[in-house]
């Protein structure tokens, strides 16, 4: 028997990330959803750390995301990414990527990161909104290797071994983000790495707090208990976090969440001193 169909709900979608242009499949609208839904939707991963099931479905995401005014990781804002787009009229098509950032060379990282990539008039772009610190926020042209300006840091997409390596540019120095083949999986390979990444002992999400948005030119994020914003020319302000309320207002005020009054959020790398 046949999955039901899953139809976004675009006006909902759209109300969520207060746009209002154009619904036409044309690059121009494909980068202003992808920042403005950056500058909106957090990357976030509260819910592993409460414990709670991580869904994959269309209609879960989205009830989440949009309607319960939550964030989420990869594999949750990409699948909302993913239906809005071809809700628009976009052919994506699904990768999945290994993390390489911040990984040493040597380590071989699982697949662990859903991206997409979009056709427009027959050339390919590379379009995640569930990357975080550094993630891209303009589409990437997929047949390019040199430098891409974003409106924030410059990247680049390199060809290494079959393999399509992200690569962004800080301090004058590129680092590697994440490398995929362009080959879509099979659709139980993103389950696999959706299970591993909310479960798994070992998974970054397991025992770290990571929450990011974009704000305008900045970046906000929080990691554990350190709050950081980080401008255009790479110079970066943090703070500690005190304690369960601070975080709470932070997540609420700055990262625009909508969590319970009281909540208390424990951080298996970072315990809470009181």
């Amino acid at each position: 028997m046949d999955a039901p169909t899953f139809t976004p709900d675009l006006d909902a979608y759209f109300a969520r990330i207060g746009y209002t242009g154009p619904r036409e499949p044309t690059l121009d609208t494909l980068r202003t959803i992808q920042l403005t839904h950056l500058n909106t939707i957090p990357f976030e991963n509260v819910d592993v750390l409460l414990g709670r099931r991580i869904h994959m479905e269309p209609a879960a995401v989205e009830t989440k995301l949009v309607r319960a005014r939550r964030g989420g990781y990869c594999f949750e804002q990409n699948t909302l990414f993913r239906e809005v787009l071809r809700r628009i009229g976009f052919s994506v098509t699904p990768f999945l990527a290994r993390v390489r950032r911040n990984v040493p060379p040597e380590v071989r990282t699982p697949l662990t990161h859903m991206v997409l990539s979009v056709e427009i008039d027959g050339r390919g772009w590379l379009a995640d909104v569930g990357f975080g610190s550094v993630g891209i926020t303009a589409p990437l042209a997929l047949d390019r290797a040199d430098e891409q300006e974003t409106p924030h840091e410059p990247h680049r997409l390199v060809q290494r071994n079959g393999t399509i390596l992200h690569q962004v540019k800080l301090a004058e120095e590129w680092a590697d983000v994440y490398e995929f083949v362009p080959e879509e999986p099979a659709p139980i390979d993103f389950e696999l790495g959706n299970w591993f990444s909310c479960t798994h002992p070992k998974a970054h999400f397991t025992s770290n707090l990571i929450v990011t948005r974009v704000d305008g030119a900045k970046r906000l994020s929080i990691f554990n208990r350190e709050f950081t914003k980080r401008g255009h020319d790479g110079r970066a302000e943090s703070r500690l976090i005190a304690s369960h309320e601070d975080l709470l207002d932070l997540l609420t005020r700055r990262f625009g969440l909508n969590l319970p009054e009281g909540m208390q959020i424990e951080i298996p790398a970072a315990a809470w001193d009181v």
